[in-house]
């Protein structure tokens, strides 16, 4: 019995230990399995719910919390189907119009008596005398004309026909000579009704304007064709305007034109386009536009600088913020919001541009909205996800993969392919290699 006792002693413990050592190899064994699964993407962990991926997962494809959106500062606004115009600065400057400037000549040669306009500035008005001449030359021709009057008058009346029909032929031709000099009509008709002549003959200005040059003094003797006075009118002026060669072909005639001064801040003066010069300037690569503009209180002067904005129409066209936009280079790219949140790149074509909007020729319809602050930290968000957002170059110090190692580039493989090798479980050859045992 002792005997007993002695053998079943150490044999109880022998099992104690071996039942021991047992739960802890299979201890050991489930830590070495736990750590596997944790070690394995939810995509091979979890095969059933991998299929089924949510619209955040789309490829380039960003969804934004009302908070992310906040602290992104992402503001969006929609396309606009509007008339857009193209705006094209210039510089000028102030002329005459060539077309509203005369100058006053003497007719007849003669002495400068009496000067009805003294200074230079001085407004005249057609047909109203700038200045009177003497001349021995005219006061002859009106005592033949007043001579002719008589004798037709006193032979009109005779029997022989000739000489009745020679008195108007006269009369017409002392007429003719006067008229010459410069006379006028109704000077005519007052010279007939005095019966005498006149001592000095009034000289007129063409047209109302202002006197920008005078060359004749009181007492000055003149000769058939000497320029008195020059004269200009201002109340309409022309600008010419230098327009780079890469411009110009926006310019048509009709064009309305803009024209600011710094003697007139916040004061626009409007014109419009009369003319494009057929030539280039060789040393600016500049085009010369005309431009008529009214300027009925003669407040721009001739030889002003001016600045100039042509508006150019371009037709109804879809409109965005120019800040919408996001040049890659090879690109451009706006972010649409498709819904609540919800952000999708796309492409676009683009036309004309002002200073705060651009044509968007196709990519877009009117009423979408897109981001027009916080793109770039959208695109981001797009990068960082593996989504399709701007073109960027990836540089690694990492040696180049072979053609038989490089896979396709994501926008040569259809985004089918794509999403199917994404939610498409490993098979267990592809699983890594655990360290640890495998039970048989």
């Amino acid at each position: 019995m002792a005997l007993n006792k002695k053998v079943a002693i150490p044999l109880i413990a022998v099992l104690f230990v071996s039942a021991a050592g047992g739960s802890w190899f299979l201890w050991q064994k489930k830590q070495s399995d736990s750590l596997s699964i944790r070690g394995k993407k939810p995509a091979q962990a979890i095969a059933g719910t991998v299929g089924q991926e949510s619209p955040t997962d789309m490829i380039g494809h960003v969804a934004l919390s009302s908070s992310q959106r906040v602290m992104a500062n992402v503001a969006t606004t929609a396309a606009r189907l509007r008339v857009l115009n193209k705006e094209i600065n210039a510089v000028g400057i102030v002329q005459y119009d060539q077309s509203r400037q005369a100058k006053v000549t003497a007719w007849i040669a003669g002495r400068i008596d009496l000067l009805h306009v003294n200074t230079v500035g001085s407004l005249v008005i057609k047909d109203k005398p700038v200045a009177e001449v003497y001349s021995p030359d005219l006061v002859a021709s009106q005592q033949e004309y007043l001579l002719a009057i008589k004798s037709r008058d006193r032979l009109k009346n005779s029997p022989i026909l000739s000489i009745s029909e020679n008195g108007p032929s006269l009369v017409a031709s002392a007429k003719q000579r006067l008229m010459l000099f410069g006379v006028k009509e109704s000077q005519l008709a007052e010279l007939e009704k005095a019966g005498k002549p006149n001592i000095r003959l009034p000289i007129y200005t063409p047209l109302s304007g202002v006197v920008v040059e005078k060359m004749v003094q009181l007492g000055q003797y003149v000769n058939t064709g000497d320029i008195l006075f020059n004269i200009a009118d201002l109340t309409m002026l022309w600008v010419e305007l230098e327009v780079y060669e890469n411009e110009f072909p926006h310019i048509r005639i009709g064009q309305e034109v803009e024209i600011r001064s710094q003697s007139f801040p916040g004061q626009p003066f409007n014109g419009r386009v009369v003319f494009i010069y057929p030539f280039l300037d060789p040393k600016t690569r500049t085009v010369k536009v005309r431009v008529e503009m009214p300027n009925p209180d003669l407040e721009l002067k001739p030889d002003m600088f001016v600045n100039a904005v042509i508006k150019v129409p371009l037709g109804s066209a879809i409109v965005v913020p120019v800040n919408a936009v996001m040049d890659t280079g090879k690109r451009r790219v706006v972010w649409v919001e498709t819904s609540a949140g919800m952000f999708e790149p796309r492409e676009v074509q683009v036309g004309q541009q002002t200073e705060d909007a651009i044509q968007i020729l196709s990519g877009l319809n009117p009423d979408d909205k897109v981001a027009v602050s916080g793109g770039y930290l959208i695109d981001s968000e797009s990068q960082l996800k593996g989504g399709g957002g701007q073109d960027h170059s990836q540089h690694t110090g990492s040696k180049p993969a072979t053609p038989q190692e490089r896979s396709p580039a994501p926008e040569d493989r259809p985004a089918q392919e794509i999403l199917k090798e994404r939610s498409v479980p490993p098979t267990p050859q592809q699983q890594p290699q655990q360290g640890g045992h495998t039970g048989h």
